[in-house]
């Protein structure tokens, strides 16, 4: 936060002393909401880049997404699809042409324009041969992408995808152009309201206002922001109290939150997420390939046991591998509910009367590792008896777990919303396969009508919730937690972010 202007050898020892007067008399904290236009963001995990283009971990988004980089389409605070770098679209009647109008006068950070020719760049990176996007199979239903002008673009489909317009707000469709592609991944380029300063490696990643910001509709009024990485929540939560952070948007401790109460200055607000707290199966492993077991380990779980013991209680409970927030959500919770005794005939009829033994492998993050403890004392109590291996998260459980599905159990909190689809993924490391299942996803994306569609998701979590391919749990919160003067943060995240364009300090 530097002073902008020339300044002669007077004003620069006035403006010195007033610096250092101002240091002594107030606290760090207190003197970045003084200045009105600086913001510092706690995060417990560092992203491993800063591209979500080229690979999944949530926390890359959460630093760029909205903030660097920018969508044809996005999704707002409440899930809703809105335009973006696309001003307009239309759909033909069979649903398989998308022609879009560009916005006129958008320019990356490095001063390219953006355009159809850039558009189609982007897309076709995502959906190429060599595409390393983690949802590269969002774009497998584009047979082409035409650019009749500079401001006209043209998706030809294969066949129908109905959610094709909120995938093109995702993370990892934002824009990018060919000469900073290559180096997204260390330094961001993109056409958003803030650009990539600089990245401290295990310290954290700075901003700076784009002064050229092509929307005018919202002044930005943050001149910098900073995200700092503390993974201990207790250094989370004194950082907070003294003011060394603005705000700690996902709070990584939820049995803290009640020592935020009698603090006026720190504001704590509990939003919805999309993340489910799930303990995948390996499907073709046995006993996990038996229907009936997967079933027995569902009914040994009590879930408000699970989130008060995980979670301070914070969390909804499901049923299903969908959130209460979702379109078309049914609560299913009552499948197969709580049963010591009815999960031990299950085991018994499946071939294991005196249970099984196998081995959990679970992130070191602390709702998995207190999650896992607690399904352990469950499970022991129909005879079942599980290990407990801590997996270090995100690389070994991704090569481990998500790449090799080499695991019997795992748990995991997915992030993506109305990612019910993973169950029809093939590979994926459930090992699941149900071609009904996979019947009723297709057929989301032949319609566009929102009835059928929720209609169809109610079908397909009926199928899960019944045939248990994972251990469904519950819902994690948004626990935020920031300066009471610090407004435009999201309370709920129906996408995992930190959207900064509407972040301001209170007057």
């Amino acid at each position: 936060m530097g002073a902008v202007g020339v300044w002669g050898p007077v004003s620069r020892r006035v403006l010195m002393a007033l610096t250092v007067a101002a240091a002594c008399s107030i606290t760090a904290g207190s003197a970045l909401a003084a200045s009105k236009t600086s913001v510092t963001i706690g995060m417990p995990i560092e992203p491993a880049g800063l591209d979500p283009t080229i690979a999944a971990p949530v926390a890359i988004g959460q630093v760029t997404w909205q903030n660097v980089f920018e969508g044809l389409t996005t999704v707002d605070k409440a899930g809703q699809v809105q335009p973006q770098l696309a001003e307009s679209w239309q759909i033909s009647p069979d649903g398989k042409t998308y022609t879009f109008k560009l916005r006129k006068g958008v320019t990356f950070h490095n001063g390219v324009a953006f355009d159809s020719s850039v558009a189609k760049f982007a897309i076709d990176r995502a959906r190429g041969a060599d595409s390393v996007n983690p949802q590269k199979r969002y774009f497998a239903s584009i047979d082409s992408v035409e650019t009749p002008d500079a401001a006209t673009l043209v998706l030809k489909l294969k066949q129908p995808a109905g959610s094709l317009l909120y995938w093109l707000g995702w993370p990892a469709s934002v824009m990018v152009e060919p000469k900073s592609a290559a180096d997204n991944k260390t330094v961001p380029v993109g056409t958003g309201p803030f650009k990539f300063v600089s990245w401290a490696k295990g310290t954290k990643v700075e901003l700076v206002r784009n002064g050229d910001y092509w929307n005018h509709a919202t002044p930005i009024k943050l001149e910098t922001a900073s995200f700092r990485f503390i993974a201990e929540a207790q250094a989370q939560a004194a950082a907070l109290k003294a003011g060394d952070v603005d705000a700690v948007p996902e709070f990584a401790a939820p049995e803290l939150i009640d020592s935020f109460k009698d603090d006026k200055k720190i504001a704590t607000v509990i939003g919805n997420t999309e993340l489910k707290v799930v303990a995948g199966m390996n499907n073709t492993r046995k006993p996990f390939s038996d229907k009936r077991v997967r079933q027995a380990l569902m009914m040994a779980v009590d879930r408000a046991t699970v989130i008060d013991g995980a979670w301070s209680g914070f969390g909804t409970p499901i049923g299903s591998h969908y959130t209460p927030n979702d379109r078309g959500y049914k609560d299913l919770t009552g499948v197969h509910p709580y049963d010591a005794a009815k999960a031990k005939t299950l085991l018994a009829e499946a071939g294991y009367p005196n249970g099984f033994s196998f081995t959990m492998k679970a992130p070191q993050m602390a709702y998995a590792q207190r999650t896992s403890q607690i399904l352990q004392a469950m499970f022991a109590e129909i005879g079942v008896t599980m290990t407990i291996e801590t997996t270090e998260f995100p690389a070994k459980w991704v090569a481990d777990v998500l790449k090799a599905a080499d695991y019997d159990m795992t748990i995991v909190a997915h992030a993506e919303p109305m990612d019910i689809d993973i169950y029809a993924r093939d590979p994926y490391y459930f090992n699941y396969k149900n071609p009904a299942i996979n019947e009723v996803l297709a057929k989301v994306q032949a319609t566009s009508d929102p009835a059928e569609q929720d209609k169809l998701y109610g079908e397909a979590q009926t199928m899960l919730a019944d045939d248990v391919p994972a251990l469904f749990l519950f819902v994690m919160p948004k626990l935020g937690v920031w300066n009471a003067k610090l407004k435009g943060l999201w309370e709920n995240e129906p996408i995992p972010s930190n959207v900064l364009a509407e972040v301001h300090w209170e007057e």
